[in-house]
């Protein structure tokens, strides 16, 4: 485990809302770890470093947490983040233990350009998975350099670790390449909106003389 992500956690002993306030205050972030039939536990973590360590690993980060000169390997299962400060507000960590294996959700990232005249739709951004807790991959790749029109991959055509076992229906729909849309030239609907203007102003002009004559 790298020392990135050894944290020290200092348990909680005010709970509530105005203890979460002030813990935030102070520069760290409400957790609770729980799991393995063991009681749970209030924490509280360095929030710069804890944020470093989910920039670095994903959400599915797992830490080594120094509790009191205990050891505690854990599973980032869950981050709440502050909707426009978009600071991390609380955390649920779970147990684990090396060689234990877990179902996470894991982001489907698309590279690669689709075909002339193609584009890109994705459907679902992530997939779960069944993986080892320490082998836990940041993201799954699937390219779609060249894709013509028509194509589709579907969750059971990913490419998982070695050891990972896919969770989610393999019929899911993550990729589909579709025609690409071509939007009317903005010139020509310039011309179109005058060329209806002038129209109107001769039929007004119209309308106006057939009025004076009268």
């Amino acid at each position: 485990m790298s020392d990135a992500n050894r944290l020290e956690a200092t348990v909680r002993t005010e709970f509530g809302k105005g203890a979460a306030r002030r813990t935030r205050r102070d520069g760290k972030v409400p957790a609770v770890l729980y799991g393995h039939s063991t009681d749970p536990q209030h924490l509280a973590l360095d929030a710069r470093a804890f944020a470093k360590v989910l920039r670095d690993n994903g959400t599915n980060a797992v830490l080594t947490l120094d509790i009191a000169g205990k050891e505690q390997i854990a599973l980032t299962k869950s981050v709440v983040t502050h909707p426009i400060r978009r600071n991390i507000e609380h955390a649920d960590l779970l147990v684990i233990k090396k060689g234990e294996k877990v179902i996470v959700d894991v982001p489907v990232i698309v590279t690669g350009d689709a075909a002339p005249g193609a584009q890109i739709a994705q459907d679902a951004n992530t997939v779960s998975i069944e993986s080892d807790a320490m082998k836990i991959p940041e993201s799954i790749e699937v390219s779609v350099e060249g894709a013509e029109a028509g194509t589709q991959v579907l969750a059971g055509q990913l490419e998982l670790p070695e050891g990972a076992t896919l969770q989610t229906d393999p019929e899911t729909l993550i990729v589909n390449v579709v025609t690409e849309q071509v939007e009317e030239e903005p010139e020509a609907e310039a011309e179109g909106e005058a060329a209806e203007g002038e129209a109107a102003e001769g039929e007004a002009e119209g309308d106006s003389s057939e009025s004076s004559d009268s």
